[in-house]
């Protein structure tokens, strides 16, 4: 919360506080706003909780924040001029600290979107903002409904759609992915959704060594990511 108010590239509509809620971090967040002019208003614990979304982490403190960069995926698509060139697109993850994680590190190495679907992925809760240490605010969000909504959307617009999979033949240090490519995240556990395998153009595989089988999809993201902008910078 503080983190968001000290941040002046973020506009900052208003502050919900749970009712009864005391203390001296209370009145710094109270204090942070009147600086910014932000208006802070007292809910009940209840309805705070059920607009954070995950009652468990709101700690009754609550950030209408709007970020700078996040856009609808059709928006990012309307100008091919301008539309992003190296995409991520999260099909199935549940997980916000894996989501958060690759939040942080696609915007680290430059990807230009980062499609977060609003169904099948874990929504942009407190627990996202956590373990992308703050970066979702600045992070190239794409939204969509859905992934499947997503892969048919940046297939039928030229990209070609390329899924990270263990037993894949190329490896993403060989693959050619062109001037503009989509690279899918699906679950660990279920794979990718069928709606958006129908759209998988390749898919490729990191290289491991040893009896390792896979990586966490936050890791494998992040090689991914790194890569790619050794791409860029070769």
């Amino acid at each position: 919360m503080l983190e968001a108010l000290a941040d002046y590239n973020l506009r900052v509509d208003k502050v919900l506080l749970a009712e009864g809620l005391r203390g001296p971090v209370i009145e710094e967040i109270k204090d942070a706003a009147a600086d910014r002019a932000v208006r802070v208003e007292r809910a009940s614990a209840n309805r705070v909780k059920l607009l954070a979304g995950n009652g468990r982490h709101d700690q009754g403190v609550l950030a209408d924040v709007v970020a700078r960069r996040m856009r609808p995926l059709a928006d990012a698509l309307a100008d091919p001029a301008n539309a992003p060139r190296t995409v991520l697109l999260l099909d199935g993850l549940t997980t916000p600290a894996n989501v958060g994680m690759i939040l942080r590190t696609a915007t680290a190495a430059g990807i230009d979107g980062i499609v977060v679907p609003h169904r099948g992925v874990a929504s942009l809760d407190p627990l996202v903002i956590k373990a992308s240490a703050g970066v979702a605010f600045h992070a190239p969000v794409l939204r969509t409904r859905t992934a499947g909504e997503a892969a048919e959307m940046l297939g039928e617009a030229g990209y070609p759609l390329f899924a990270l999979e263990a037993n894949a033949a190329d490896s993403i240090f060989d693959a050619d992915f062109g001037s503009r490519a989509v690279f899918v995240l699906g679950n660990e556990t279920a794979g990718l959704s069928e709606d958006v395998r129908a759209w998988i153009a390749q898919p490729v595989s990191i290289p491991m060594a040893g009896d390792v089988e896979s990586l966490n999809v936050a890791s494998a993201a992040a090689v991914l990511c790194f890569e790619l902008l050794r791409r860029k910078l070769a």
